[in-house]
């Protein structure tokens, strides 16, 4: 899959393609089978399959502080979308520029002028263009202007509940991990590189590897059972934090992860942590000795919980 980082850089090769747009954050299954379809009507025409996706999100340019809270980061999602055998993953910078745009122009200026798109599967509730005046309906009679096929991606539900982003984090909310599970194919999960922190878990007899968010919000709080994916081939049980560390007066969101049985260092490595169950949620501690006391209780919480998935 190559990534592509901003319209300046398409090229002649990339045009004539059949496209999708939207935010895809977390890439669900109800995102696996829109892409399935594009990816098997672009063989079906003998061009490329391409995802148009923006960053920073709509929402987070305009409402930088009160945006839903990312399921996965630029990176997360890139690793997401090389399994679903897209060829192109467009990336547009979402500015002033692209806001102004008028949905005519979008479609004329980057639709026809930039891609020459020849098939585009949307959703029938997308909406885009200043004012967010274009809609389906629009695209549609654009498609028989310009000569592309414009279908809709449908809805995909499970227990007749439509799975969505939203939803998502709803449910992830709301404790339902399970729910969130079924809707994305997977555990939740968080990727990032462990970097070094301030090291007072260590004074405490509970090391931990320190992730950092890059991230204003994230969909959970709390403290969690988990696993540590990344070190080799090991699959690493552990409980994790994941909030600002009220006991210490910390200001930034981070997740910090004790691996059960594991004293190695992994500073820089690449790990994925996937959250298991909830255990409780974060709160501020009087001393590091009744934290002590708590971290115990929760590691055997979570020692409980594995041992009975065993």
């Amino acid at each position: 899959m190559e990534l592509i980082r901003g319209l300046h850089n398409l090229r002649d090769r990339h045009k004539a393609c059949a496209l999708t747009i939207g935010n895809f954050d977390g890439v669900h299954l109800g995102h696996q089978e829109i892409l399935k379809r594009l990816v098997e009507k672009a063989r079906a025409l003998h061009i490329d399959a391409c995802l148009m996706s923006f960053e920073p999100l709509p929402q987070e340019y305009f409402s930088a502080q009160t945006a839903p809270a990312r399921l996965t980061r630029l990176r997360e999602k890139w690793c997401a979308l090389e399994r679903t055998g897209i060829d192109q993953f467009l990336c547009i910078k979402f500015n002033h520029w692209l806001a102004d745009l008028t949905a005519e122009e979008f479609i004329k200026k980057i639709l026809v002028d930039y891609l020459h798109v020849r098939y585009l599967v949307i959703g029938d509730d997308f909406r885009f263009g200043k004012g967010r005046t274009g809609d389906f309906k629009m695209l549609t009679e654009a498609g028989n202007q310009y000569d592309f096929e414009v279908v809709n991606s449908h809805s995909h539900c499970l227990d007749g509940i439509r799975i969505s982003s939203t939803n998502i984090r709803q449910a992830l909310a709301n404790n339902q991990l399970e729910t969130a599970e079924k809707m994305l194919g997977h555990a939740y999960q968080i990727c990032g590189r462990v970097a070094h922190g301030d090291k007072r878990g260590r004074t405490i007899g509970f090391p931990t590897a320190n992730i950092k968010l890059h991230r204003h919000a994230t969909p959970l709080s709390g403290v969690y059972a988990v696993t540590l994916h990344g070190i080799g081939n090991h699959v690493l049980n552990g409980v994790a934090n994941i909030g600002k560390r009220p006991t210490v007066d910390g200001h930034h969101l981070q997740l910090e992860v004790h691996l059960f049985d594991f004293d190695k260092s992994i500073y820089g490595e690449q790990v994925c942590v996937e959250f298991k169950l909830k255990l409780r949620d974060e709160k501020r501690f009087e001393s590091f000795d009744i934290l002590k006391q708590q971290i115990i209780k929760d590691s055997e919480h979570a020692k409980n919980y594995f041992a009975k998935q065993a």
